[in-house]
């Protein structure tokens, strides 16, 4: 028998920035707050939604996966291409965590979400 145990891993979620703040930011130095080159975990909500997510994800560079794949769409992202085909962009919010462990800590967002609402985020295919 193998046993693999992982420690209690605590996230700091940025606060809830808008989709379409983010899409004029770009990739500007500062103007997003999203950090550079560091691994990390993401969500998207409709503004106001509740608890309920359209995607979780993981990153390893948070700035380039939001930025040039989720929200402009000029890197592959499945959800990414998918979210900005059907939903109103205008109400939507995006925000993000640090962490080291960004696999291990989007399946257990993922697992969660899953335990709540009976089913992964829309967008989401598999964890």
């Amino acid at each position: 028998m193998q046993r693999i145990k992982f420690g209690e891993i605590k996230l700091r979620w940025s606060k809830w920035v808008s989709w379409k703040s983010l899409e004029i930011d770009g990739l500007q130095d500062g103007a997003s707050k999203i950090p550079n080159k560091e691994p990390g975990v993401y969500e998207v909500r409709i503004v106001k939604s509740g608890r309920e997510r359209l995607t979780i994800g993981k990153a390893s560079n948070l700035r380039r996966r939001i930025i040039r794949a989720l929200i402009e769409g000029k890197s592959p992202h499945s959800a990414g291409k998918r979210i900005r085909a059907n939903e109103n962009l205008n109400r939507l919010e995006v925000r993000w965590a640090k962490t080291t462990r960004p696999a291990e800590v989007e399946e257990e967002l993922h697992q969660k979400y899953k335990k709540k609402f009976k089913r992964l985020p829309k967008y989401v295919k598999v964890t």
